[in-house]
């Protein structure tokens, strides 16, 4: 009977694991072939955009200023709300909690205070103007050939924005590692070569479909994500408790400030309003609203805009929140990681490929944007002739997307940081100088100049020195720009005065 029993077992327990093996493998398939299909959707509808283009630089950076509202307020979502928020964020919010909630409130208010007087304004200068760039259209404003304005932007522009998109690309490369066991690289070069594929067939109007796309796939598995997540944690009520068995979990500032009290809680939701306003410092994201079809469609696109940013990163903030409860704390967990690993512990194969076509879609959804904004700067803003050639233009695209690749591969940084360097530093150097431009200012080329770089090095310096801990580089970054063109323009305004008052006195 001892034998017979041995027998059977021997028998069995390989069948048994064989099945296991076979089970796993079919899971890991399902998984992998639900995530190729939404991605093979999105580089689809990417290359179907090729039909409209016009073979012009015009239409191949601003799509011939023919975006619909909706098109333009969705895809600038997707652009923003990037693997900053899959990743980043929901890494920070599993770490700290609660306190969290002030990137929500800090960056939608101050997008919004930036948006009153700066989208519209921007648009009627690309209408003036016929620049196709960022860095174009601030530099001739108001019709002056500030040319080297233009390539001192470009350059700044061309370093950061690289640095941003090669973010995206290990974010993605990030969630692909944890749920097929991927090499980093893997997703990397996956990222870069959709992106480029689209990209290379139909320039912005092939990003911006693929935006609209994406961001109805992000805002979709989230919510899923968030719903599954409370139902197997047994309800909203057994969430809170939970939550408050964890120490600190909800306070409403983050313990680690480096300033205590309320005065470092005030100074860090002030940080974050300022990293909302430095929206209008990032050029892959204003160039979406440049693209508008009609300036008195603006409102509209801007109610779109906010109206799913709000919904989206309120349901990134409430699965950081959860991942936290789901998945415990450990200190060998990298943080940036909780999405996918929750995902693939709550769904099913084919929702699981869900997320992860999410994450990849907000991943690609700003680094197509970074890409086609750096290759603007290339052949628009960088080069002694602009380059006018379709087939030139895309091949600059395809270069930009190799080095955003080549920094993916060598980056030893963490999603949030590299992301909170790029877009400090941009904002930093800009966005005092749009503001500006907007009040209807006209510092010159020199002290345009001389803000921009003083911006950027203020911000530098302070995250250099660590200063970043306790106040965002943004903020002394952008007001150091206004000072200085705010101090400029009033020192020559008093020296006009004295010359006429020399005048007419002698």
């Amino acid at each position: 009977m001892c034998h017979e029993l041995r027998t059977i077992t021997a028998y069995l327990c390989p069948t048994f694991i064989g099945v296991l093996i076979t089970l796993a493998s079919t899971l890991v398939v399902t998984m992998i072939i639900s995530f190729i299909a939404f991605l093979v959707g999105f580089t689809l509808i990417g290359l179907s955009s090729a039909w409209k283009s016009r073979g012009t630089a015009q239409d191949y950076y601003l799509a011939s200023g023919s975006v619909k509202p909706w098109l333009v307020g969705l895809s600038a979502v997707a652009t923003n709300n990037s693997g900053y928020m899959f990743i980043g964020v929901i890494g920070y919010t599993y770490a700290t909690g609660l306190a969290s909630i002030w990137l929500m409130i800090g960056w939608i208010l101050g997008d919004f205070l930036s948006s009153l007087f700066v989208h519209s304004r921007l648009k009627s200068a690309v209408t003036r103007t016929g620049e196709v760039s960022y860095a174009g259209v601030l530099s001739h404003w108001y019709g002056a050939d500030n040319s080297r304005l233009q390539r001192l932007i470009g350059i700044i522009s061309l370093f950061f924005l690289l640095a941003y998109a090669s973010a995206q690309l290990v974010a993605g490369s990030k969630a692909l590692h944890v749920l097929f066991d991927w090499p980093l690289w893997a997703g990397a070069v996956l990222g870069a070569v959709l992106v480029t594929l689209y990209c290379f067939a139909g320039g912005i109007r092939a990003s911006i479909w693929t935006d609209a796309a994406q961001s109805a796939v992000m805002i979709l598995a989230m919510a899923l994500l968030m719903i599954v997540a409370i139902v197997s944690l047994g309800g909203m009520g057994e969430v809170v408790i939970q939550m408050q068995g964890v120490e600190g979990f909800l306070d409403w500032f983050p313990r680690d400030l480096a300033l205590p009290g309320l005065a470092g809680g005030i100074l860090f939701a002030l940080s974050w309003l300022f990293a909302g306003f430095s929206v209008i410092g990032q050029p892959h994201i204003m160039v979406r609203f440049m693209t508008l079809n009609d300036i008195g469609e603006m409102r509209k696109a801007k109610s779109y805009y906010y109206l799913w940013f709000i919904v989206f990163y309120m349901l990134a903030t409430a699965v950081g929140l959860l991942s936290r409860i789901y998945l415990g704390e450990s200190s060998s967990f990298d943080a940036e990681l909780a999405l996918p690993v929750m995902a693939q512990q709550l769904f099913p194969p084919v929702l699981v490929g869900l997320v992860l076509a999410a994450i990849f879609a907000a991943t690609m959804s700003t680094a197509d944007s970074l890409v086609l904004s750096c290759s603007a700067a290339f052949t628009h803003d960088l080069l002694p002739q602009k380059i006018q050639r379709p087939i030139f233009i895309k091949l600059a695209t395809v270069g930009i997307a190799c080095a955003a690749l080549g920094w993916a591969l060598i980056n030893e940084q963490s999603v949030f940081s590299l992301v909170i360097m790029a877009w400090s530093g941009l904002a930093s150097a800009f966005a005092p100088l749009l503001i500006f431009l907007c009040l209807g200012k006209k510092p010159s080329q020199l002290l345009s100049a001389v803000a921009v770089v003083t911006g950027l090095a203020v911000a530098i310096v302070w995250r250099y020195m660590g200063w970043h801990s306790a106040v965002y580089e943004g903020l002394p970054g952008i007001l150091a720009g206004l000072f200085v063109l705010s101090f400029s323009l009033r020192l020559s305004a008093s020296a006009n005065e004295d010359e006429v008052k020399a005048s007419v006195h002698g």
